[in-house]
């Protein structure tokens, strides 16, 4: 077991971190072209929505039985919602502001704001990769996988704002990483708070209220965000894509 805690601690802290290659393409490299932006998004809830119903759910209702599993579900669902109600963070919409639009003063408290909102979101996220890589670790990679492609723009989000309005690479990048090290610490919670009493009821209760975490998540910001580039068409076939990658790959596990 305490390899495993470890491996899933490792991956959190890897999908989290993720965030930092999205502040190096805002601070080194042109941002990346909307139809790439469109697929790898699309791609990314593909996979989290096939995993959270054919994996996650699943495995939750053999745990824990059906009503129950519902139940945690869309409680995870309902915890996302609070959070976004709360704490909003429309990190696709910076993309349309510029210094014509707003001061470089005003343009860095928003980029803070942003990055506190991303950090608060990445905690859940923390979860979700540790809790799939503890019921198996193929389905913690994939899971992994996904929130990593989803981190990148944004790290990009966090970086590129804060480097226009500082002109510090130093400060772009340390806040588009403090955003990533969230998910993480939500892993490391997640493992202090469950390890002492961790049994197949507990992992299925906690598995069915990650799938609601990521189905919420993909619904609400990636297939909106993927859409927003005005490619439709391109976001709808990298839904797809990641789905049928996400069964074969869970189908060579079997």
């Amino acid at each position: 077991m305490n390899g495993d805690v470890g491996f899933a601690l490792a991956l959190s802290a890897l999908a989290g971190l993720s965030t930092t290659l999205g502040s190096l393409f805002g601070i080194l490299v042109r941002k990346p072209g909307p139809r790439f932006m469109a697929a790898t998004l699309g791609f990314s809830a593909g996979v989290m929505i096939l995993v959270s119903f054919v994996e996650l759910l699943q495995g939750a209702i053999g745990a824990i039985g059906f009503a129950r599993s519902h139940l945690a579900f869309f409680g995870g669902m309902a915890g996302m919602f609070l959070i976004d109600a709360l704490i909003p963070h429309d990190y696709m919409a910076e993309r349309h502001r510029t210094e014509d639009e707003a001061g470089k003063g005003s343009l860095l408290r928003t980029s803070l704001l942003v990055a506190l909102g991303i950090g608060i979101h990445n905690f859940p996220e923390g979860m979700a990769s540790f809790a799939g890589a503890l019921k198996d670790p193929s389905l913690g990679i994939a899971i992994a996988v996904a929130i990593a492609i989803h981190n990148i723009p944004e790290g990009l989000a966090v970086s590129a704002p804060v480097y226009v309005a500082t002109g510090s690479r130093g400060k772009a990048f340390l806040w588009s990483f403090l955003s990533g090290v969230a998910e993480p610490i939500g892993a490391g919670i997640s493992a202090l708070v469950l390890l002492p009493f961790l049994n197949d009821a507990v992992l299925g209760f906690v598995l069915a209220v990650v799938a609601g975490i990521m189905v919420f998540i993909s619904l609400d910001e990636l297939l909106p965000a993927a859409r927003s580039f005005g490619e439709e068409h391109l976001s709808i076939v990298g839904v797809v894509g990641g789905m049928v990658v996400m069964a074969l790959s869970l189908g060579l596990l079997r």
